[in-house]
């Protein structure tokens, strides 16, 4: 057969996402958002959306307290104060920070990373003889205090230095990823492994949050049962999943239990209630004066690194999930400037930890579809109020773990996918991208599992060199998931073809937002109220 001269090439095919289907281009903000971070629902609905926020971060307060005071020799008296304490710290800075500081409605609770510094000054004193165990557990806390004083420095070098947001600019969408997205899948022990220890209670908490928040919307036709669903549907299943725990206390089903059951399980077993004082404001040194000791000095200057980046991933997760466009370095300066102040006041009131920005209170946002950051500044009014009227304070706080555990798995959740969402940003046909992402990931998760795993084991970390500060630093730098992916996303971002790959990566998209003025909605989101910004140094707006 002889080819003729009119014969055209077949058309090419359509490319392949055309053929299947739509396309989504890369959206900067989401479009399901009914309040962001400068809109405000009415003010019944304020206060209503601001207990729960106080109820989220209750959940963690108590915990911590939970874990730390009886190690110390503290009684239930003593938690009681502690989580008083941290509940007033928690209010104060939440103040700070979304007024002077990120600006972004993050909710600022105690942080974890602090445990390993803790658990080390616990283990020193443990040697050293004391007449009972109160005044142990007084002379802890006096360390603690210390400890969080001199570190609090860290932070406010880092930050009012500029530094901090220096470090910053090295982000791009692809090393964002990895870091934002551990921020919430990092803390994965704090959710169902939490609940398990009480599934009869904390199973039908998940159950009932999934089916009443997602699957009963398009079953209940009025749109004002949706809207109370979407807003609300947290504080409604905790009230009936406590009262159902409550039930089971009183018809006896946790009677004959092993007491770690007892303690998951029954809504009476956190002593609180009896022991929290009716009204008590927590004040400066209410331990006593500080002890400062060098060793455990510099091993609490690792937690404060550790919530130094923490916190910069959540700020990162909240701006997305509140509206607003990506924090600019000077912003993330002046944030973690912030928090060294608070870690600062922690230390003076006697908190038993630093303060950290809350990852559930942003997946909050995300669950609500409410961003406003007057929503998380009344949240801190409660936080005030039942830290100083005890008795009411330590009736929300007997709500069973399990119940907490199963909310995390939601919220955590929310907050790992916003991270994966500023993939849209980036090349993810590229394969040194899914290089950076896949190792960054795996490592994020697997470096600090392994420090974890061997701290429970052995009673101290997998660096043990003898020299205890040095220790505790590293030790609690690999422990943390966000802080080990954002140095190795970082590295690998900035070091394999960094100049070839450019657009890959996304600079072209963050830099303006990185800069004071390189995109004019910044000053929307986080200039500084009441004209502040003209009496301070450029430096630090």
């Amino acid at each position: 057969m002889v080819e003729t001269g009119n014969h055209q090439p077949p058309p090419p095919p359509p490319p392949l996402a055309v053929s299947r289907g739509p396309v989504f281009p890369p959206a900067e903000q989401l479009n399901q958002l009914e309040y962001c971070i400068h809109s405000n629902p009415s003010w019944p609905e304020v206060a209503l959306l601001a207990f729960q926020h106080y109820i989220v971060m209750l959940g963690t307060t108590v915990m911590i307290a939970s874990y730390l005071v009886p190690r110390m020799g503290g009684d239930y008296g003593d938690k009681a104060r502690v989580i008083q304490t941290l509940l007033f710290m928690s209010a104060i800075n939440t103040l700070f920070q979304t007024f002077l500081g990120s600006r972004l409605p993050t909710v600022m609770g105690p942080s974890f990373a602090f445990q390993i510094s803790v658990l080390s000054i616990i283990s020193d004193l443990s040697n050293e003889t004391f007449s009972s165990e109160h005044e142990r557990f007084v002379h802890t806390m006096r360390t603690i205090q210390g400890s969080l004083i001199i570190s609090s420095f860290i932070n406010i070098a880092l930050g009012f230095s500029h530094a901090w947001g220096n470090i910053t600019r090295l982000f791009t969408p692809i090393s964002l990823v990895p870091f934002v997205s551990l921020v919430g899948l990092g803390l994965f022990g704090r959710g169902f492994p939490e609940l398990a220890n009480c599934v009869e209670i904390g199973l039908p908490m998940l159950i009932l949050l999934v089916l009443s928040q997602q699957y009963l919307k398009p079953i209940i036709p009025a749109s004002r049962v949706h809207v109370i669903l979407q807003r609300y549907g947290l504080l409604l299943c905790i009230g009936v999943v406590w009262a159902y725990a409550a039930v089971l206390t009183a018809a006896g089903a946790y009677n004959n239990v092993k007491e770690l059951t007892k303690i998951s399980c029954r809504i009476d077993r956190s002593y609180l209630m009896s022991s929290a004082p009716w009204i008590k404001i927590p004040y400066p040194f209410q331990w006593g004066p500080p002890i400062f000791r060098p060793s455990h000095v510099f091993g609490m200057m690792g937690a404060a690194l550790v919530t130094s980046a923490e916190s910069t991933g959540t700020f990162f997760a909240a701006a997305r999930l509140a509206g607003a466009t990506p924090p600019p370095a000077h912003v993330l300066s002046r944030s973690i400037g912030l928090q060294g102040v608070g870690l600062l006041l922690d230390g003076l009131f006697g908190a038993a930890v630093g303060n950290t920005a809350s990852v559930e209170n942003v997946g909050l946002l995300g669950l609500t579809h409410i961003g406003s950051r007057r929503v998380v500044q009344i949240s801190a009014a409660f936080m005030f109020f039942f830290s100083i009227i005890g008795k009411f304070g330590a009736f929300f706080a007997s709500i069973p773990m399990p119940i907490f555990a199963a909310i995390y798995c939601i919220l955590f959740g929310i907050v790992a996918s916003v991270g994966m969402s500023n993939l849209q940003f980036a090349n993810t046909n590229s394969m040194r991208n899914i290089y950076v992402l896949g190792v960054s990931i795996f490592l994020g998760i697997s470096i600090p599992y392994y420090f974890v795993q061997y701290l429970s084991l052995h009673n101290h970390g997998p660096v043990n060199t003898g020299g205890e500060w040095f220790d505790d630093i590293l030790n609690t730098i690999f422990s943390s998931p966000p802080t080990v992916a954002m140095i190795v996303s970082t590295l690998l971002d900035c070091t394999l073809d960094a100049k070839h790959t450019v657009n890959d990566r996304g600079i072209p998209w963050l830099v303006p937002f990185q800069m004071r003025k390189g995109e004019s909605r910044n000053e929307e989101f986080y200039s500084l109220p009441l004209r502040i910004h003209e009496y301070l140094p450029t430096r630090y707006h």
